[in-house]
């Protein structure tokens, strides 16, 4: 390699670092080393404390980056599915929520399954799941997922010991054949601890405008904290395979976990800057030949709420 070649490469790979998609390989070279990015291989002097500016700061920047993943994502037709899983309350919907507020809903879609139906009930298990999986230039994000049946199916007793066995021997190679078709699964999973937890549940109760985050059975959860323990640790066993592993998301942070987690998921997947020129608006038609019809033939929502450089000042 010449010296040319290799100040080439050293300037490129100083770029990805900077912009967060640093040592970038293949999806499939990924899952075949077996790594993992534990918290212990960041160095102390590598790892960044926050509060709420430096926080909305870097989010801010990795909106940017996960823009630029969209048009990759977009330009190459790749099919991406993220799985987030956790205990309730762990944050997963908060991650997906500032992922999806500065993507297009056409690219990058969340996938939020009720319970299934009685005809549903009676399908292949993972027939529901299959139809929402994405085609060429997508991105799916699974707010739960086919993991319900080994986590609040297998605790709350909705599945037979039959059903919970054969998923555990099913999933890996269902996985499998995902990525052998060409989708990138990742799967997250949100660690909360039970005193956060607590400390959460007891917000949704005290404001009016999240209770309806918590159900009956986020309560239940609660009281079945170790048997859901137990479920996640055979889940774990039997799934956290090299082809599509399990990433854990220290979540009792909030606003740590969605910086780490954004950060980590751009990681992944190499992608290449696709942002286009700058845009030149043109000037607007001229109104030749338009008779603009009479505002009282339309009928408009009432102002309640205006300006306030329009409310009249008192009377002197």
């Amino acid at each position: 390699m010449s010296k040319k070649d290799k100040k080439d490469k050293k300037k490129d790979k100083k770029k990805d670092s900077a912009n967060g998609s640093g040592n970038h390989r293949s999806i499939e070279a990924y899952y075949a080393t077996g790594n993992r990015f534990m918290v212990s291989s960041i160095p102390p002097e590598e790892q960044v404390a926050i509060d709420k500016k430096t926080y909305e700061q870097e989010l801010a920047r990795l909106q940017k980056e996960l823009i630029k993943l969209q048009e990759w994502i977009r330009h190459q037709s790749l099919k991406v599915v993220v799985i987030f899983e956790g205990r309730d309350a762990a944050g997963k919907g908060g991650v997906i929520k500032r992922i999806t507020e500065s993507l297009n809903p056409r690219v990058c879609r969340v996938v939020a399954l009720p319970a299934p139906t009685e005809r549903e009930k009676t399908q292949w298990y993972f027939q529901r799941y299959v139809a929402h999986l994405p085609a060429g230039g997508e991105m799916v994000l699974c707010d739960r997922s086919w993991y319900n049946r080994a986590g609040v199916e297998r605790v709350m007793g909705f599945c037979t010991d039959e059903e919970y066995a054969e998923f555990l021997r099913s999933v890996p190679e269902f996985e499998r054949m995902l990525v052998r078709s060409g989708i990138i699964l990742i799967k997250y999973w949100f660690s909360v601890s039970d005193k956060e937890q607590e400390i959460r549940f007891q917000s949704r109760i005290d404001d009016p405008t999240k209770r309806w985050k918590l159900s009956p059975m986020d309560l239940n959860s609660r009281a079945r904290w170790m048997e859901y323990s137990k479920a996640k640790d055979e889940m774990f066993a039997h799934t956290d395979i090299k082809q599509a592993p399990w990433y854990v998301v220290n979540a009792d942070n909030k606003r740590c976990a969605r910086l780490n987690c954004i950060r980590h998921l751009l990681s992944l997947i190499p992608y290449e800057d696709l942002t286009p020129e700058p845009i030149i608006l043109p000037p607007r038609q001229q109104e030749e030949g338009y008779v603009r019809p009479p505002i009282t033939d339309q009928t408009f929502v009432p102002e309640v709420y205006i300006p306030e450089a329009n409310v009249a000042s008192p009377a002197q």
